[in-house]
């Protein structure tokens, strides 16, 4: 059977819930780029079924990310509505990150070097104590899509354009990451939400351009 052939039987025996939670996640994800406010609702309802999904397939770390988005979700919905309220926020201040005014905004390249290098150490750390201790399945790949989503999740609260380049990756390897537990209808899912991604990386870009007019 091909690799085609095994996804589609796959989603032929997708459950109702997989369904639901891959159709809320799309929706969130567009939503998103379009910088709706209402994608985080979305994002609760998409977030709170994987909960369930994960732990099923034996992917706790993920699980426990699904958790995380819950709550950054609701932090996202707050934080994008004050933006629309206020200047700037007492967050900015405290990180001192530039000024949120509900303008999309670059990061320098010191802050990605240090990202990538504290969380690519965190994911190997969390993947080594999961494969050792657990029957956690791949671990190092589940650790890896999970740190850099809580990095990735941050960047799009505070809509900082090159969240949408992380998410590229870690869509990419969740598609392997899903579609090895049987969750075929997701791995489907993860591959739209790169190519979403993409496109909203393009819509932040042009937005950002306008802005630096």
């Amino acid at each position: 059977m091909s690799f085609l052939e095994n996804v589609y039987q796959g989603i032929l025996l997708t459950s109702l819930w997989e369904w639901i939670a891959v159709a809320t996640g799309s929706i969130y994800v567009i939503l998103a780029a379009l910088r709706s406010n209402t994608c985080w609702s979305f994002a609760i309802a998409s977030s709170g079924i994987y909960i369930y999904l994960c732990l099923d397939g034996k992917l706790y770390i993920e699980s426990a990310l699904q958790v995380f988005y819950v709550v950054m979700a609701i932090v996202g919905w707050i934080t994008w509505r004050k933006n629309e309220q206020v200047d700037s926020d007492e967050l900015d201040k405290l990180l001192d990150l530039p000024e949120s005014k509900g303008e999309v905004k670059v990061w320098p390249i010191s802050y990605h070097i240090f990202n990538i290098l504290i969380s690519g150490g965190v994911a190997f750390i969390l993947g080594f104590c999961f494969d050792t201790f657990t029957d956690q399945a791949n671990p190092y790949a589940d650790a890896f899509t999970t740190v850099f989503s809580l990095a990735a999740t941050f960047m799009i609260i505070k809509k900082i354009l090159e969240n949408w380049i992380y998410w590229i990756v870690i869509d990419i390897v969740s598609i392997f990451l899903y579609h090895e537990r049987g969750y075929s209808l997701s791995a489907v899912l993860y591959f739209i939400f790169t190519i979403l991604a993409v496109i909203g990386f393009v819509a932040w870009y042009r937005k950002y351009k306008t802005q630096s007019v």
